[in-house]
């Protein structure tokens, strides 16, 4: 059961978001559920991010801390599930938020392909799902609000889905001018795709159209570049920077980047000042 178990004594699966990078932002909620774990499943780089977190809160359960490598995201699931069914309270980690890109997808998927008898018993689990700030949002915030009218969130990772499906949906997204958040932009396996990506965006937007390269948000690596589409060239982006492309509105003010509120039509700002 999600969010309340029916059987305690079969353990809990906590599904939690680390956020961006910086402690700080770290909810209280997933602070205190590491805290009380006594498993800790995750990619390698996110569980030393929660020791770090656990040892600055000095928390005295001990820990088990399961790391591992990428591209395992349904072995990490099946491990945490069956751990938490030997009764543990295990925590699998993520970056950001968990249901964006993340572990909450794996764990649900690896609930629903094991054998019927584990399938059962793994969704009897007292499962939760704790949010956090995810990477884009982390990045908006550092802009000003490029996302502040409709978005949308496209990865631009071609392990799980085909450069079609993404070519498409860059495309339908650009001529229904919505803002964009772009995840995983450009690996040194696939460096050709943010090309591709770039390509496809002068294709359908203006030259002057606004985009944010924001890198290692809130950590000590942060970086953040404002320039035009016309401006903007491959090697800006790697696989730890989100790119935001606003819509056709999106306008600067100052040293912000922001996406006004109306659509199309101005606001009346006429009385902005006045005294009633």
């Amino acid at each position: 059961m999600v969010n309340g178990s029916a059987n305690p004594a079969a353990g809990r699966l906590t599904i939690a978001g680390l956020g961006p990078g910086a402690l700080a932002q770290v909810t209280p909620e997933v602070a205190a559920a590491l805290q009380h774990a006594t498993d800790v499943v995750g990619y390698l780089p996110y569980v030393a991010r929660a020791q770090a977190l656990w040892q600055q809160a000095g928390a005295a359960q001990p820990v088990a801390w399961h790391a591992s490598d990428n591209r395992v995201e349904l072995d990490r699931a099946q491990q945490a599930l069956a751990l938490a069914a030997q009764g543990r309270q295990v925590v699998v980690v993520s970056s950001g938020d968990p249901g964006v890109f993340a572990m909450a997808s794996a764990v649900f998927e690896a609930m629903e392909h094991a054998a019927p008898a584990t399938s059962a018993a793994w969704q009897a689990l007292d499962v939760q799902v704790l949010p956090g700030i995810t990477a884009m949002l982390a990045a908006a915030a550092r802009a000003g609000a490029p996302l502040g009218h409709d978005f949308c969130c496209i990865n631009l990772s071609d392990n799980l889905k085909p450069w079609p499906v993404i070519s498409q949906r860059v495309r339908l997204a650009a001529e229904a001018d919505f803002a964009m958040a772009f995840y995983n932009p450009r690996s040194r396996s696939r460096p050709e795709g943010f090309v591709r990506l770039l390509e496809l965006l002068r294709a359908h937007c203006e030259p002057g159209r606004l985009l944010v390269f924001a890198r290692a948000v809130s950590t000590p690596d942060e970086q953040l570049t404002v320039c035009t589409l016309a401006e903007a060239a491959p090697e800006m982006a790697d696989m730890r920077t989100v790119v935001l492309v606003g819509n056709s509105t999106t306008r600067r003010v100052g040293r912000f980047t922001y996406t006004p509120r109306f659509y199309g039509v101005p606001a009346d700002t006429s009385s902005l000042g006045s005294t009633p």
